[in-house]
């Protein structure tokens, strides 16, 4: 232990004195400014002359990173920490591009290294708790914010992040001091409050308000750095008026919020229909039928797929209460497979995505498909046969899923498209959801959503088992028995009592399923229907040709 102790510390003394070399702060800085060829070029350079330069390694790898080349940028930050073990921000870095790529159990590998570092960090023990949240390890990740708080109660971000922990294990109560906390010690950590702001069970009142108010006032001179508070505060703001029943006063707030948090996003529906015109010409109905079974067979994956706000954590939290079926939470994983499939058609590969599919073997759909298992392996903890990704946005990689895992089961969860587009547009989602800051933007995604889930019906029909949401909480139990049946597995009661099964739900529906089924948030949009103009008319025919359900339901914003 001494003598890796002692390697450790020179490792980090090696590291300090290259934080002095005028030669890497050329480097740095022109990383920084965004010339990032100006400092690869330096920095090979240097590597050529001194190939064991761990802190020079490590910057290249950021500024491969930067220039969005994940995998080059990757093998240059672990040969950093192979050079150097003890090089701490060097191992901080290579977690944080693990944690990107999904590569959970190795991030987790180098967080438990870094918390024996002899240098004794906070920050090393908050960096291991983030993996163990992203593992579905909630317990544990909340033991670490639990002892750093006990250690330095003033920190408000480790309260927020306990707060986060305790509302994914059903610890509502907790959670809410847990926000408190945070808000009491820092008012503009926007974040925190709308954590609290969106907990069903929580209604912030007049005090609340003007707390918020006055950070937004304190906020207003630094803009440009907080954006992220100040439009959490609108989100907030617009929650805590509508709850008390001041629409108006709320819909400027989630109108400003969204506005804000648009500024940041790069979405473009023209391109994003084009994507799934592409989609849709690739999985022709012929492509289908020359499939035949190959793939990997397994059954073992069942995708929940959808828009946000859907109904489909309900699907979830319904099918994790049967005691064959494990739920996990979202994972990114068939997301991540599509997206590098589709960089290889983006950068000329091929000519189109149809090429692309067309060139894959059955052999390569197998691999594909085994691909898939072995990377959401780490999420399952239990012995049960199948498991549910509940990912919403795997609606877009259907024909994906029909071709690496033909034995898959698919659940397409649906709202009406005024409540599901209008319920997503006024919450704030950590990450993912793009087109839901614009509610001309929502509801061109709702429509295009609509048309490639129909492509799918017509040509591989029976596939893609619906989920009408107002269906199943006006009539739970026959919907339940269908949904089973598609799954293959037989009825049982606990499905039914679903709000009784005790697990970790990590999305912003998770209060809801620890209840019975309810009704009053089915057709709440309509409380602001007059400002919903932009919303319906991008939605067009798809409102009045959604499926039938109960009367009040049926018409727009009648």
């Amino acid at each position: 232990a001494g003598r890796e102790e002692a390697a450790w510390r020179a490792d980090l003394a090696g590291v300090a004195a290259a934080a002095r070399d005028p030669e890497l702060i050329e480097a740095a800085l022109a990383m920084t400014d965004g010339k990032l060829d100006e400092a690869a070029t330096r920095l090979e350079a240097r590597l050529a002359r001194e190939p064991h330069d761990p802190p020079a390694t490590r910057l290249l790898g950021e500024t491969r990173w930067r220039q969005g080349e994940m995998t080059p940028a990757l093998a240059l930050v672990e040969q950093a920490v192979e050079q150097a073990p003890g090089f701490d921000m060097a191992r901080e870095f290579l977690i944080r591009l693990l944690m990107q790529t999904n590569r959970l159990p190795e991030a987790l590998a180098h967080a438990d290294v870094l918390v024996r570092s002899p240098v004794r960090i906070p920050g090393h023990l908050l960096i291991r708790a983030s993996v163990l949240v992203r593992l579905g390890e909630q317990e544990e990740a909340r033991g670490l914010y639990e002892q750093l708080l006990a250690d330095q109660p003033g920190q408000p971000q480790v309260w927020q992040n306990l707060g986060h922990v305790l509302k994914t294990l059903g610890r509502q109560a907790e959670a809410i001091t847990a926000y408190r906390e945070a808000v009491t010690r820092q008012p503009t950590l926007g974040e925190a409050w709308w954590s609290l702001a969106n907990l069903k069970t929580v209604k912030l009142g007049e005090a609340d308000i003007a707390a918020m108010n006055q950070a937004l006032a304190t906020l207003a001179g630094a803009a440009d750095e907080r954006t992220e508070d100040i439009f959490h505060l609108h989100f907030s703001l617009g929650k805590a008026h509508e709850d008390a029943g001041n629409h108006a006063a709320a819909f400027r707030h989630y109108s400003e919020g969204n506005r804000l948090r648009r500024t940041q996003l790069r979405y473009d529906a023209d391109d994003f229909a084009a994507e799934i015109s592409a989609t849709v010409a690739g999985f022709s109905a012929p492509f289908l039928a020359s499939l035949g079974e190959g793939g990997c067979p397994a059954r073992d994956p069942i995708f929940v797929v959808g828009l946000p706000r859907s109904g489909s954590t309900l699907v979830e939290q319904i099918l994790a209460s049967h005691s064959q079926i494990e739920g996990t939470m979202e994972l990114p994983d068939m997301m991540m497979i599509g997206s590098r499939l589709q960089t290889r058609v983006n950068e000329g590969e091929f000519a189109d995505y149809a090429a692309l599919l067309a060139s894959l073997s059955a052999d390569d759909r197998r691999r594909l498909g085994e691909e898939y298992l072995d990377r959401t392996r780490v999420h399952r903890k239990t012995d049960r046969p199948l498991f549910i990704d509940k990912m919403p946005n795997n609606w877009q990689h259907v024909g994906l899923i029909r071709a690496i895992l033909p034995g898959a089961t698919i659940i397409d969860a649906r709202r009406h498209p005024m409540g599901c587009c209008f319920s997503g547009w006024k919450q704030h989602f950590a990450r993912g959801q793009a087109f839901s800051y614009d509610l001309a933007d929502a509801g061109r995604y709702y429509r295009d959503y609509v048309r490639l889930m129909a492509h799918f019906d017509a040509v591989m029909p029976g596939r893609v088992h619906r989920v009408i949401y107002e269906q199943m909480v006006a009539d739970t139990e026959n919907q339940v028995r269908r949904l089973l049946a598609h799954v293959g597995v037989d009825f049982e009661a606990a499905c039914l009592a679903f709000w009784k099964t005790d697990r970790a739900v990590r999305t912003a529906s998770s209060e809801q399923v620890r209840q019975p089924i309810f009704t009053d948030g089915v057709d709440h949009w309509k409380n602001f229907a007059q400002w919903l103009g932009p919303l319906e008319a991008a939605l067009g025919d798809v409102v009045e040709s959604y499926p039938d359900v109960p009367g009040s339901l049926r018409s727009g914003t009648n």
